[in-house]
């Protein structure tokens, strides 16, 4: 009597889990009759998850319903029933039989074979972009056109000859902020540094072991690289260590291609790289938290 009465608390324990589990997802919804299968086809890459079904369906409604998916006519279409191990359960040749007779299961997967010789889908027709024909005009004929790109660009430039669109999308980022905040005063535009020996005077005035205070925020470390670091941009970088965790990388940089460079080594965190002209060397040592409590009492 003990063992039914837990089976009993166990089966109500996981109905509730599972309505709990499916509520938000609209699971609970679902009619009994209904399952959720996975779609595959021949001539596409793509994978389509949980498409609802009814077991009272016919094979043949299934394949008009998968038509809308895929595009593949339900005279054309093979549909093969694969368990979650990718295992054939049945082949569904007779589309007068309902779903349900094949026992599918939630998880389960739909193979279509399209057996159309002039199917859309075949060789990527439905998903390489690079079958599709692409719009071509003339030289002659886009010179023509009044609001053209390099029409664009060059009033741009007629207007202000430092014109960028890093400019235009700082200057339109800065109005934005001034509009929610009046009090902002935006920072100068500079030009993205590309002379391989641009700081070079700055950085030669700094050097490794100098105690430093980044200009902005007043973080304190010590210096730990000066010199080049392509993987970030042209021209001089000083890499420093701060005395707190208030950094970005643990002395090491990834570039766009997946490669890690060290410049120094120190725990996550403590690590960043600035331009020589955003801190100041001297004596800065480094700050004690429980000095700071006592001059705030």
């Amino acid at each position: 009597a003990r063992q039914r009465q837990r089976r009993v608390t166990m089966s109500v324990a996981l109905n509730e889990l599972k309505d709990y589990v499916g509520w938000e997802s609209g699971g609970q919804a679902r009619a009994e009759s209904t399952v959720l299968l996975h779609v595959t086809h021949s001539n596409l890459q793509a994978r389509m998850f949980e498409i609802r079904l009814d077991r009272h369906m016919s094979v043949g409604t299934v394949k008009e319903k998968l038509r809308t998916h895929t595009g593949t006519g339900s005279v054309f279409a093979h549909l093969t029933l694969l368990d979650e191990n990718q295992q054939v359960v049945a082949d569904l040749c007779d589309d007068s039989l309902m779903l349900g007779y094949f026992s599918p299961l939630d998880g389960y997967t739909l193979h279509i074979t399209d057996l159309d010789p002039h199917s859309l889908s075949a060789g990527g027709g439905l998903e390489d972009v690079n079958l599709v024909k692409k719009y071509e005009i003339s030289e002659e004929d886009y010179l023509k056109r009044e609001d053209n790109f390099r029409a664009w660009k060059e009033a741009k430039k007629r207007e202000d000859p430092s014109w960028s669109f890093a400019k235009e999308i700082k200057e339109r980022q800065d109005a934005q902020r001034k509009k929610a905040d009046p009090s902002f005063v935006p920072e100068p535009w500079k030009e993205v540094e590309t002379s391989e020996e641009s700081y070079k005077e700055l950085a030669e005035r700094i050097k490794v072991g100098d105690r430093c205070e980044v200009t902005l925020g007043g973080k304190r470390g010590e210096v730990r690289y000066v010199g080049k670091i392509p993987a970030i941009a042209a021209g001089w970088w000083v890499g420093v260590q701060y005395d707190e965790p208030v950094g970005k990388n643990d002395g090491s940089i990834t570039s766009k291609l997946g490669r890690t460079s060290r410049f120094f080594e120190c725990p996550p965190n403590y690590g960043g790289f600035l331009r020589p002209d955003k801190l100041l060397v001297g004596d800065y040592p480094e700050r004690d938290i429980f000095d700071e409590e006592e001059e705030d009492e």
